[in-house]
């Protein structure tokens, strides 16, 4: 029997990439600044639902690293799902995450070739205006501060009708501490030079 699910919160992300990453303009099909991307999104739902299973308050952060030209696939791939969370959350974590179901990083789904698991750690993510921030203990640490709009009053430069599977707009930001140790991912270029992307997202989908 099929399961319909729907979820919204925030999201932030930041990658390897030298601002403005080219992946996002120009829909993957471009090289990342070097020869690989390597990446952490993070999210924190605000309500959601999974059958009857609520999703509500729950964070996550799907990690990947793939070659220089994204959409080519034969991506790492690993996902760490908040340590409050139920195992029937986990799983229906996992399901929206991985399969190729509806709205959002399930669209990632045939990219990943090497998918190297799912772990539980505590997660921190915390929003402050135009700042985002997310932490899990000994494998990731990111800071974003939004590109300032000079046109419109509290509020960041966006990139919009993007080939992005969260949200088609997007908050450009760079990423002032970018630390990612987790699943042979690694990275750290904490000079303020990467690139960093922050959005709300609104998914909805099936899983058969």
């Amino acid at each position: 029997m099929s399961i319909n699910w729907q979820i919204n919160g925030e999201y932030m992300e930041a990658c390897s990439c030298d601002f403005l990453c080219p992946c996002i303009p120009k829909n993957s099909t471009t090289p990342a600044t070097h020869d690989f991307c390597k990446v952490a999104l993070a999210f924190e739902a605000k309500e959601g639902s999974y059958g009857n299973v609520s999703l509500d308050g729950i964070r996550w952060v799907f990690f990947a690293q793939s070659k220089a030209i994204m959409s080519e696939g034969d991506w790492i791939g690993g996902l760490v799902v908040d340590s409050r969370a139920t195992d029937a959350q986990v799983e229906a974590i996992t399901n929206i995450c991985t399969r190729d179901s509806g709205d959002g990083l399930g669209k990632f789904a045939p990219l990943v070739t090497d998918f190297r698991g799912i772990e539980r750690h505590p997660i921190e993510f915390v929003t402050d205006g135009n700042k985002v921030s997310v932490k899990i203990k000994g494998l990731l640490e990111q800071s974003l501060v939004g590109v300032e709009s000079m046109s419109v009053q509290g509020e960041c430069v966006v990139i919009d009708n993007t080939f992005h599977p969260v949200n088609k707009r997007l908050n450009l930001a760079t990423a002032v501490r970018n630390v990612i140790r987790a699943f042979g991912i690694d990275w750290e270029d904490n000079s303020g030079g990467n690139n960093g992307h922050f959005a709300p997202f609104a998914w909805s989908g099936e899983v058969a």
